[in-house]
């Protein structure tokens, strides 16, 4: 079994960083793998709604990172998503990212998803709402925890007085390495629902 872990933050060895380190720790103690991924260093062009990922499967702007994942994800048990806040919100870059990642649609229905969302003050519940909008509407199950996986510190230093964020990760470690198991003995016992024709409606005319 196997997670990828994509870290939002610009920095690679900061507040987000260490909260997926906690949460690698805990899943590799179950005998589960955890990829690491650095997404917000690199350039990343946003979505520019051309569409063409309906028809060719993938997303059309190449050159980057984003359909690398793309082909890699379904092979995956379990995705764990972590920015920090900027301005309330995700990471720009990791939304460009997440956005061209999501939207083609990837296979990752009925698999295991977490969110680790890093601040200085506030802004931590939007954002980690906003990351979990991409595994609901990617028909994944959203890993429980204690409390909103939201963690401070304005470096991997500070995050250590965060006493209670620090269990929150362990917890989320812990938690999603059950769901990724039960999911697993679910599915042998139980088929998944059947694909059907989406439908859409446009109320803008």
């Amino acid at each position: 079994m196997n997670v990828i872990s994509f870290n939002g933050s610009p920095h690679n060895d900061g507040v987000i960083a260490r909260g997926i380190a906690i949460m690698k720790d805990q899943l590799e103690k179950e005998g589960i793998s955890v990829e690491i991924v650095h997404v917000g260093d690199k350039a990343i062009q946003g979505c520019i709604d051309c569409r063409k990922c309906r028809e060719i499967g993938h997303c059309a702007i190449e050159g980057d990172m984003v359909n690398e994942y793309f082909h890699k994800l379904p092979s995956a048990d379990g995705l764990i998503l972590g920015s920090p806040v900027y301005y309330g919100s995700i990471a720009g870059t990791f939304k460009c990212f997440l956005d061209r990642l999501f939207f083609p649609g990837p296979d990752m229905k009925y698999k295991a998803g977490a969110t680790i969302v890093s601040l200085r003050r506030s802004g931590g519940i939007a954002t980690f709402h906003q990351l979990n909008n991409y595994f609901n509407l990617a028909q994944m199950i959203i890993t429980p925890g204690i409390y909103w996986d939201v963690i401070h510190g304005n470096s991997a230093d500070e995050l250590s007085g965060d006493e209670e964020g620090l269990q929150i990760m362990e917890v989320q470690g812990r938690n999603m390495a059950w769901l990724i198991k039960t999911l697993a003995a679910g599915k042998r016992e139980i088929q998944p629902p059947p694909p059907f024709d989406r439908k859409w409606t446009n109320f803008i005319r």
